[in-house]
């Protein structure tokens, strides 16, 4: 019986995953190069996958490196990614690029989250958008989380303009996440999220039309007073090499009119002359 515990978890644990990708064990079969009866058997846990094939089946399922490591070792195989600090040496070069980016990226602001939107780097520019604003000291907290911050009603969120519409559409996005990846810390976020007090907005029943139109720039208040207009790009490591890389992404935001791009220049020479 105990053999046979690890090997039901697998099979369970990919059909979730290809259930997920919306395959047919018949499509994923021909996708991955396995019989679909020998996919059936692994599903069940009536047969164990070898190392080779459980890797060929994860890579067409799209696992993230972290739970493909996971699978692995229920499936009695050694992992395959390592996991290491951001500040191992061995990832200096991602460490490297991510500070790069966000340097260059100033005087435009730009932020480094984790897997579970988790901070891990912001540049100076997006710290300086924070100046004055009434935080929560709970929300500072490590791990600080950048959605919740942002979104919370003690956190950034009187500084959002347009904050329904956004707040709807990082709700969308988390919706999608966990759709795709079935990650239960994100689903607890989305949860809390979603339990936010509603602005006075989203009690408009005209807020139901306008949230099905076209999400426009993200308009935020400076400190000093200005509203400011930004497009956000979001971007990924493409060839990442190990857990902790294939896990960060970066939020660039850019100036949606040029008075924004002046007022954050501004910001930025005043922070110069501070310094």
């Amino acid at each position: 019986m105990a053999s046979v515990r690890p090997q039901t978890e697998v099979g369970t644990t990919l059909r979730e995953w290809r259930e997920r990708r919306r395959l047919t064990q018949l499509d994923l079969a021909l996708e991955a190069g396995v019989s679909a009866r020998h996919l059936s058997f692994v599903e069940t846990g009536r047969s164990r996958p070898g190392r080779d094939k459980l890797r060929r089946i994860m890579r067409h399922l799209d696992v993230p490196f972290r739970e493909q490591n996971r699978l692995l070792l229920a499936a009695g195989h050694a992992p395959v990614f390592p996991e290491r600090s951001l500040d191992d040496s061995d990832l200096a070069p991602v460490h490297e690029a991510l500070g790069l980016v966000l340097a260059r990226h100033d005087p435009y602001p730009a932020v480094v989250v984790d897997r579970h939107w988790n901070l891990v780097a912001a540049n100076s520019a997006l710290l300086a958008l924070t100046e004055g604003a009434h935080i929560d000291p709970d929300l500072l907290k490590p791990p600080i989380n950048v959605l919740r911050l942002g979104l919370h009603p003690r956190g950034l969120a009187p500084l959002m303009v347009n904050l329904s519409e956004w707040r709807a559409h990082f709700r969308d996005r988390l919706e999608r996440q966990v759709e795709t990846m079935g990650d239960e810390s994100l689903q607890a976020l989305l949860e809390e999220i979603g339990s936010y007090p509603d602005s006075e907005n989203e009690r408009d029943p005209d807020f139901v039309r306008a949230e099905s139109s076209v999400l426009g720039p993200l308009k935020v208040r400076a400190p000093d007073g200005n509203e400011l207009s930004l497009l956000g790009m979001f971007a990924t490591f493409d060839t990442p090499f190990e857990v902790t890389s294939s896990e960060l992404a970066i939020e660039l935001l850019f100036p949606a009119d040029r008075a924004t791009g002046n007022a954050l220049q501004n910001l930025a020479r005043n922070r110069r002359r501070k310094q």
